[in-house]
């Protein structure tokens, strides 16, 4: 299978009967859900969205965003996922950037869309998903009028197929242009790596419009099931592991963290599960002894990666995970793992040479997984991907065995509960207060978040400015996660020779004493 859009397709063909979908009250199978697939491509070709354009989407999970992932694929468009925590003003720079000719908005962010609607001059197109709205044509309309014939779109497997937007150093999100390869090499590299089988079923507690969709992608290879929740509610998720009786779950460990502390955990029977992954950020190995304490007939897994490589860079598998007996066994649970079987890794230092076991350099990774490029970037692209390699901008030592360890990030990333945030970005926003004169936007240590994002505020002589202020600010301009969840006023920050602020010395002083660096 090379093009997404070959799953649905080549498993309606073998298992049409096989549910395979599953939401709240939608349960689809195989030849369902094809068939909604071409009619989706045909409904979207008979607007008039050609090939090679782009096509956005912003809904919480549900069927019809895997569904519209397939019908891009087939009818040769442009996917455009969209970010729903992001303000206003982010969403129309996104959708203005990529160009979007027409826009899939979900019951929750109708309003959003109508906000925007005026300030959209290339979007044509505007399409309900969850039912009737005014001006807008609705999506199960536009399904049950189009063709269910087989839609046979381009076939070019290394052509753009979703153009995925990731925060920016620069304070501008970047457009990752992923394609269908790019997705299908990834999605092999974790079915590998995870060893799934017909018999395992996955629950997708993550939003699709992240790169973390993988896990659905994954099962729909093997041709078995993947249960999507639209909310993430402890209860609801553990209810419905019960319920449909599924074998894995992805997570990030923000929210292993609140497994492993919610009052009702035993009231339900998880006796299905076989299988918990996390990504998105280190696990503390405190909080990994628990889980593995709690839950000791687990299959766990890691994997390190980024949306650049569709997500797969690295795995620390099940039997990483399995042993604990030596120093060895037990530091190598607070690693990245090990190059996966599709891409290859190499950490090397300034000069673009392997480093030796315990030097520091910067993680670079190469395979067909590994982004086409920066969408209209031309000069980041060659930047990120000289050589050949994709320099992820993460920095790490790597041991005999080629299992990575994580030291710190080149480029000052925060990841709060699995989301990135850009310092730059933050700091733009706060110095819009007129009494800011410096700010430096930290990482630090928070035991719910892995990170949380902290400002630390110079203000100008004779000028006052509150906590308070600062991050309502921010609340104001940027999607919540964003935020400073606290704020602390100085007299200077440390800086170079030149005046650059060193926002490295700024962020040192919360992390002294601790192995780690990032959370």
């Amino acid at each position: 299978m090379q093009i997404l859009d070959d799953i649905p397709r080549k498993h309606a063909k073998l298992d049409p009967d096989f549910e395979c979908l599953v939401f709240e009250e939608f349960r689809l199978t195989w030849r369902q859900l094809n068939q909604r697939v071409d009619r989706l491509a045909n409904g979207l070709i008979a607007l008039g969205v050609k090939p090679g354009e782009h096509v956005a989407i912003l809904a919480q999970n549900s069927h019809r965003f895997m569904e519209f992932y397939y019908a891009c694929a087939r009818a040769g468009i442009v996917a455009v996922p969209l970010n729903w925590r992001l303000s206003d003003n982010e969403l129309k720079y996104i959708l203005d950037h990529s160009e979007t000719i027409a826009l899939m908005a979900g019951a929750e962010y109708l309003d959003t869309a109508k906000r925007l609607r005026p300030k959209l001059a290339k979007v044509r197109h505007y399409i309900s998903l969850d039912g009737p709205a005014e001006d807008m044509k609705n999506y199960e309309e536009l399904l049950s009028q189009s063709s269910s014939k087989p839609h046979q779109g381009p076939r070019d497997e290394n052509a753009v197929f979703i153009l995925m937007y990731t925060g920016g150093t620069t304070g501008l999100p970047k457009g990752v242009m992923l394609s269908n390869r790019n997705i299908m090499t990834a999605a092999l590299g974790c079915l590998l790596g995870m060893g799934i089988t017909k018999a395992d079923s996955t629950l997708m507690i993550l939003p699709l419009f992240h790169i973390a969709f993988w896990p659905v992608i994954v099962v729909h290879y093997m041709g078995t099931k993947a249960v999507l929740s639209k909310k993430f509610d402890l209860g609801f998720v553990l209810e419905t592991i019960q319920r449909e009786r599924c074998t894995h779950m992805n997570m990030v460990p923000t929210i292993a963290a609140f497994l492993l502390i919610f009052p009702d955990l035993d009231k339900y029977d998880l006796s299905s599960l076989r299988a918990l992954t996390y990504a998105g950020s280190p696990m503390p190995f405190e909080l990994l002894m628990k889980l593995k304490e709690k839950f000791p007939n687990l299959d766990l897994g890691q994997g390190y990666g980024l949306t650049e490589a569709a997500p797969t860079v690295a795995l620390l598998d099940q039997h990483d995970h399995q042993r604990t007996e030596t120093d060895q066994d037990r530091r190598r649970l607070a690693s990245a793992g090990r190059e996966c079987l599709v891409t290859e890794v190499r950490v090397v230092n300034e000069k673009g040479e392997t480093v030796k076991p315990g030097e520091v350099g910067e993680i670079t990774a190469r395979g067909a997984n590994i982004m086409l490029g920066y969408w209209k970037n031309p000069e980041l692209t060659a930047e990120v991907l000289r050589g050949g390699w994709l320099h992820t901008g993460d920095l790490a030592t790597v041991d005999e065995d080629g299992y990575i360890y994580i030291v710190d990030r080149k480029h000052d990333m925060i990841i709060s509960g699995g989301e990135n945030v850009y310092p730059r970005e933050v700091e733009e926003v706060i110095f819009k207060h007129p009494a800011v004169l410096e700010c430096a936007v930290v990482g630090v240590p928070d035991p719910t978040w892995g990170e949380a994002v902290k400002a630390v505020v110079v203000l100008k002589q004779g000028m006052s400015a509150t906590e308070e202020e600062i991050i309502a600010l921010c609340k104001q301009h940027l999607a919540g996660y964003k935020k400073p969840k606290s704020v602390e006023f100085a007299g200077a920050l440390p800086k170079t020779a030149i005046g650059k602020i060193l926002r490295r010395e700024v962020r040192e002083k919360y992390w002294a004493g601790r192995d780690k660096k990032i959370g």
